[in-house]
């Protein structure tokens, strides 16, 4: 490999690390705001689903909604 090739991969290896360091230290903050959602009473998989909700494209939510419907129906749940 060249030189410059050699401090690109370097440089490249560094920022990843320094990345999943971070994802590290996020999912870390993420798990600790769940503990403190728990031990405020709140219902963690209700809490997750609403969050998951959220961030789902709203045509995509909207969708696997009336599937989840639907199968419920078809199975005389609802």
């Amino acid at each position: 490999m060249e030189a410059g090739h050699n401090s690109q991969l370097k440089a490249l290896v560094e920022r990843i690390n320094k990345l999943m360091d971070d994802r590290d230290e996020v999912s870390s903050d993420i798990r600790d705001v769940f503990a403190e959602a728990k031990s405020a009473g709140y219902d963690l998989p209700a809490l997750r689903a609403i969050i998951r909700a959220q961030r789902e494209n709203a045509e995509k939510r909207r969708n696997r909604e009336a599937m989840i419907d639907l199968y419920s129906s078809e199975l005389g749940i609802a």
